[in-house]
């Protein structure tokens, strides 16, 4: 058996069939068959029992995954070691937010590529919460309030944001004024979350209620300008049209408080140098002020 072997059988269970595997891989779905025959030709034993739907381990396959990986993890950091300095090669899988991927993260990944030619990076642009461990990705870059899990991030910037309306809007229904008068305002949101305010030195938690719902920033800039209610947005998103007066920031006495950019990887003792150069890229490019940090779980929102 080799590593590729190993590799392929990891992502084959991980991703729960080979035609996602194959995707994940970059291969034809000959090859990661291929592979996984020769690795379970070589230790005599099934570790994935194929279905219609996809490839489920099998009792052997479940024991061996674990060991596999670890075997994976140690021979990447054992070819770190030896790499000539700031020289990387593999892959890196990452996911970056729609709303802000393509504009504001897209140049650094890019300027990564151009300065370590033997990298592969893979970036998917998604305002879908990825699940960085049952889907193969090495890290993710997430904006705002980051919500608890296992997983470690590191700040890499801060990120601000506002409540604004359109001028159709507060004509016809008003400009709330009090967190108690923003309750009876129709509110623009990407799913059941709340929004934090400050009024004075204390952090307001309020859940808002309205009709049009998506599942990106972009979209719920439209829905603002058109009038349909009050968003909650970045001031990325926002601030061209609030010069030209498209909208018109509201609640200005009870401003969110600053959120962050954060770069999120699963559990692990070392994060691999591939995300650390990531990130600190990253840090360089949105908050050159900032002191470099050590991972902190993801429930901590360091500010």
């Amino acid at each position: 058996m080799d590593i590729e072997e190993l590799r392929t059988f990891v992502e084959v269970a991980d991703a729960g069939g080979v035609s996602a595997a194959a995707r994940r891989l970059g291969i034809a779905k000959s090859v990661v068959s291929r592979r996984l025959l020769r690795l379970e030709e070589d230790l005599g034993v099934q570790l994935l029992a194929r279905t219609t739907r996809g490839a489920a381990l099998t009792e052997a396959g479940t024991t061996f995954r674990d060991h596999a990986a670890r075997i994976c993890a140690e021979i990447d950091a054992a070819k770190e070691t030896i790499l000539p300095a700031g020289d990387l090669r593999g892959r890196l899988r990452i996911a970056a937010p729609l709303s802000f991927g393509p504009t504001h993260f897209a140049p650094v990944l890019a300027d990564m590529a151009r300065r370590h030619p033997q990298l592969h990076i893979h970036a998917c642009y998604t305002d879908r919460f990825v699940d960085l461990i049952s889907e193969g990705y090495d890290c993710a870059i997430r904006v705002g309030y980051l919500q608890d899990s296992n997983l470690l991030a590191r700040r890499i910037g801060p990120l601000y944001g506002k409540l604004v309306a359109s001028p159709d809007y507060i004509r016809e229904h008003g400009a709330p004024e009090s967190i108690e008068e923003l309750a009876v305002h129709s509110a623009l949101m990407q799913g059941t979350e709340a929004w934090q305010l400050m009024d004075g030195d204390r952090i307001v938690t309020v859940r808002p209620q309205g009709r049009f719902k998506a599942d990106n920033g972009t979209a719920l800039v439209a829905a603002a300008m058109a009038g349909l209610g009050i968003a909650y947005l970045p001031d990325g998103l926002t601030d061209d049209h609030v010069a030209s007066g498209a909208l018109v920031p509201v609640m200005t006495r009870h401003p969110p408080p600053p959120a962050g950019i954060h770069v999120i990887r699963p559990p692990g003792q070392h994060p691999a140098r591939k995300v650390r150069v990531l990130t600190d890229m990253l840090i360089a490019c949105f908050d050159k002020t900032m002191q470099p940090a050590d991972d902190a779980p993801a429930s901590v929102r360091r500010t």
